[in-house]
């Protein structure tokens, strides 16, 4: 067994190994079940958001022609915000994840979709679906986990520039989609050294990205406002604002996802020799839930059932809500801890963790809270 919390009290520690290797069965078994039961409905799913999403950004954008008028501005920057975040969330995300490629669709496609957001698709896939899912939570391996620039975990070393984490964390979270092509560069790393910045690849992977940043300043600073002819300035506002928006919308969402308090990380050594049902289990331990209806399950994108989603990325989203009590109830059977909440609760804690690991371990007035290492078994050797 190599997944190892960084918790004095272990949760996994009363799992053997053939708990972990069931609980890794039992999870098989309900992924082939739905993907061998994809069909008709679930493609009309899809079909029906992108298209609902498609007009409602179509009729804000006409709306906003008009937008020196307030009502119209606040009509239209509403309707566009919304529609912003149904395409980064429910079908952006997902469509890259490769959820919807059973279809054969082109046009719906992880291959060929590119999305309303600064980062190429093909970068933030390599990003998200090859390194993040990869390595969920594992810290100096997962970049998801604070983004290089926060301080996300006890063990870590405390520096006085952490005390500005707050500050910086919000400033990010408002334009979020730029904080994630610079993470999908890898700036940090690459422009360390001289070597990495002449690096070829880096420079060729920078221009697609400056390249595609261009083209959305361009699609919404520009074309659209001198469509609006005299309501230029205002459409631009609108448009800025409703990217503002659903920056904030998507951060909020990732952070209820893997920050909250009681949601696990890992070393990397701790994922050394790691077997599949172990992997999962990772998955488990390692992201949250966010309760509520259909409504916050949309707009979310589905990560409402970030758990859901860490176990199978490329089960259509549509089929989160339908395995999520039966993961619930495997988690439980087990004694694993199933981390969820109302979204107010989740980001509560996960900025109330942001502030509290920008101070150190021992700041006056704060517990003390940096773990206990515990004794970790030997990865089990295959036979």
């Amino acid at each position: 067994m190599s997944v190892v919390t960084k918790l004095a009290d272990n949760p996994i520690a009363h799992l053997t190994e053939a708990d972990i290797e069931a609980i890794g069965k039992e999870l098989d078994a309900i992924r082939k079940e739905v993907m061998d039961t994809r069909g008709a409905a679930d493609a009309g799913y899809i079909r029906k958001v992108i298209k609902t999403q498609r007009y409602l950004e179509l009729g804000s954008r006409a709306v906003l022609l008009f937008s020196l008028f307030p009502p119209a501005w606040v009509v239209g920057t509403f309707g566009l915000s919304i529609a912003k975040i149904l395409e980064n969330m429910e079908i952006g995300h997902n469509i890259m994840h490769g959820q919807w490629d059973w279809m054969r669709d082109p046009k719906i496609h992880s291959t060929t979709w590119e999305w309303d957001n600064a980062s190429p698709s093909e970068q933030w896939k390599h990003s998200h679906n090859e390194l993040h899912h990869k390595y969920t939570n594992v810290i100096g391996k997962d970049n998801d986990l604070g983004y290089g620039i926060m301080r996300v975990d006890e063990d870590q070393r405390w520096h006085p520039l952490y005390l500005g984490q707050p500050l910086w964390s919000f400033i990010n979270a408002c334009f979020f989609e730029f904080g994630i092509a610079a993470y999908d560069l890898q700036l940090g790393r690459n422009l360390a050294t001289k070597e990495r910045r002449q690096d070829p690849e880096f420079k060729a992977e920078t221009k697609k990205t400056l390249r595609k940043i261009g083209r959305q300043f361009a699609k919404d600073y520009l074309i659209h406002p001198l469509l609006s002819g005299p309501s230029f300035l205002t459409t631009v506002a609108a448009n800025f604002t409703a990217n503002v928006v659903r920056n904030l919308w998507t951060n909020s969402v990732i952070l209820c996802g893997h920050f909250p308090e009681g949601i696990q990380t890992f070393s990397r050594r701790s994922i050394v020799g790691e077997t599949k049902g172990e992997w999962y289990l990772r998955q488990m331990l390692g992201s949250g839930n966010i309760s509520g209806g259909k409504l916050i399950h949309l707009m979310s994108g589905n990560l409402s059932h970030q758990i859901e989603h860490h176990i199978y990325p490329d089960m259509p989203s549509n089929r989160y809500a339908e395995v999520a009590p039966r993961v619930r109830n495997l988690m439980e059977r087990y004694g694993l801890t199933y981390v969820t909440g109302s979204m107010p609760k989740q980001l509560a804690s996960a900025w109330g963790k942001i502030f509290r690991l920008s101070l150190p371990n021992d700041f006056v007035g704060f517990i003390n809270k940096t773990p206990t290492p515990i004794a970790h078994r030997e990865p089990a050797r295959a036979a």
